[in-house]
């Protein structure tokens, strides 16, 4: 515990809290700062001037990272005949039918993504309140209630990230690792930041997002100068 203290001290000293850091100096900071025993994650938090309780407020979406997250998705699919197949043959980690649901139903959920064709969603739609407080009911508007079977789960694969609100007005997500390079960590940031300005609702006027920062799984966080990410 004295050894962690001692680390984080020492993480907290080249970060003035007061003031807001662009993103290729924070993302420094955050990288060499995290000295973790273990690959920590580095996370953004967004805090936006929404209110998830209005439908037309709750921002959601998915953002493909040009260097992916560093993290292995396990992806699951509901589909039958051709395209089991087909998502057996693109890699998915698991597949089926009334089978699959069965397991989830007995609490058997290790995956990150859930797939599902069309024809499967009146199995995948009575799961509802076991996949969705979870985040991981299919959804045709992000892409994973389709019939390219094969192309969404490449692209979970490929490091294709979900984004929701949550009731605070908050989205925060792991944008890669602290293994990745400066430049690989920038460029993350940047597109998941730009994903959530391109997914602003119309109705929301003034100032969209009120606060961004950056931390690391065992680390401090910092503010980030907006104006930055958006150059």
């Amino acid at each position: 515990m004295a050894r962690d203290s001692k680390r984080l001290k020492k993480a907290y000293e080249p970060i003035d809290r007061d003031l807001s850091y662009g993103v290729a100096e924070a993302v420094k900071i955050i990288k060499d700062g995290a000295t973790a025993k273990f690959d920590e994650t580095i996370e953004i938090a967004i805090n936006l001037a929404v209110d998830p309780k209005h439908a037309d407020q709750n921002v959601r979406g998915t953002v493909t990272l040009p260097h992916g997250t560093g993290k292995a998705l396990k992806v699951a699919v509901f589909a039958k005949g051709d395209k089991l197949k087909e998502a057996q043959a693109a890699g998915a980690d698991l597949a089926g039918g009334d089978d699959l649901a069965e397991k989830i139903r007995n609490g058997e959920i290790g995956f990150d993504r859930c797939i599902a064709t069309p024809d499967m969603m009146a199995v995948v739609g009575k799961l509802g309140k076991i996949l969705g407080p979870k985040g991981l009911m299919p959804n045709p508007k992000l892409g994973t209630v389709t019939m390219d079977v094969a192309g969404a789960i490449k692209s979970a694969k490929a490091g294709q990230l979900e984004f929701r609100v949550e009731k605070a007005g908050i989205i925060h997500a792991g944008i890669g690792k602290a293994s990745f390079s400066h430049q690989q960590l920038v460029d993350n940031v940047s597109a998941f930041v730009d994903a959530i300005a391109k997914a602003k609702p119309s109705g929301i006027k003034g100032t969209y997002m009120k606060r961004v920062s950056l931390s690391s799984t065992m680390g401090p966080g910092l503010k980030l100068d907006i104006a930055s990410l958006r150059g």
